[in-house]
């Protein structure tokens, strides 16, 4: 996992978690990339969480 220095930065990116936007309940979705879970969301995005891409097929 990242690391919090204090000082309201992180040094590095939260492994093993993706998020990504709902736009119909307008908030932002965490995810853990090994179980597929859903673990919270939130009205902003989470901090050094990397975003899921949306596939348009």
């Amino acid at each position: 996992m990242a690391k919090n220095r204090g000082d309201g930065k992180r040094d590095g990116a939260v492994r093993d978690r993706t998020q990504t936007y709902n736009p119909v309940t307008d908030q932002y979705v965490k995810r853990d990339t090994t179980t597929g879970q859903f673990i919270g969301a939130k009205k902003g995005k989470y901090k050094g969480v990397r975003e899921e891409k949306l596939h348009n097929n």
